[in-house]
């Protein structure tokens, strides 16, 4: 199984403006000089974490969807992140997953923050998305999702990565900096996550700390409060070898756990 490479954008975003935050991100993929395999952008990476999809969504034929398409052929790379859709008359938080080869995959958040009564503006996903990647099967959520280890839950290694793309605040930093590690602990998986920095036009500031953890739960990655992009490879031995030494999967309960009465 070969290697994986993959490149982490860590970046501010700018509120509500899907021109200026496109050719940022463009400028910043231009930027990256070595050879990588997949690049994640943060969650709503063309506009911040806003409520505002009446101003805001896009069509699957608008800017962003074009954009990602167009660039991740370009640079023959995967590229992921997720944006504003409107699709019949509902709207979604949805990861653009764009492959060089010019297909486009698709995942809507599952657990929408309701904090923030995102459930009140979005509609949920009900499916989830795997990406075969140089052999790897890499599965993609989205921020608050990983607070849930029923939805995340990794049945019989059907993932080998799970990325997590968020807007996730500074105040909560720690339950960020805790829930990467032990989804991969329990998944027996690496565990990516992309967060972005700086402030909103709410005023939430962010404090980044985008990570890369391996199955065992080591942080191979932490970056807090700077913009940064960060590539790195991820050796799938590490995982075979982890998980035939200690196959914890193999009693694993699945996402129904059943109770005596």
């Amino acid at each position: 199984m070969q290697d994986l490479t993959v490149t982490l954008i860590q970046a501010e975003l700018f509120w509500e403006d899907i021109s200026a935050n496109l050719a940022a991100f463009d400028k910043k993929i231009d930027a990256i000089s070595e050879k990588t395999d997949v690049i994640i952008l943060p969650e709503m990476f063309t506009t911040g974490f806003t409520m505002n999809a009446g101003k805001l969504a896009e069509s699957m034929s608008g800017s962003a969807v074009s954009w990602i398409i167009t660039k991740s052929r370009q640079k023959n790379a995967h590229i992921l992140g997720s944006v504003i859709i409107e699709e019949g008359e509902r709207y979604f938080n949805r990861l653009l997953w764009a492959k060089p080869e010019g297909e486009l995959k698709t995942y809507d958040k599952k657990h929408l923050f309701r904090m923030t009564d995102e459930h009140k503006v979005f509609s949920p996903g009900n499916s989830h998305l795997t990406v075969m990647v140089n052999g790897w099967k890499l599965r993609a959520f989205i921020c608050y999702d990983i607070r849930f280890p029923i939805w995340v839950r990794n049945i019989a290694n059907e993932y080998d990565a799970a990325i997590y793309i968020a807007n996730w605040p500074s105040k909560r930093t720690t339950h960020w900096k805790l829930l990467m590690p032990a989804r991969a602990v329990e998944n027996q998986c690496y565990v990516i996550g992309v967060n972005r920095v700086g402030e909103d036009g709410n005023g939430l500031a962010y404090s980044g700390d985008s990570s890369i953890i391996d199955p065992m739960g080591n942080i191979l990655f932490q970056q807090a409060d700077i913009h940064c992009i960060h590539t790195a490879k991820l050796h799938y031995e590490r995982i075979r070898e982890y998980r035939e030494t200690f196959a914890a999967w193999q009693d694993a309960d699945g996402n129904a756990v059943f109770f005596p009465r």
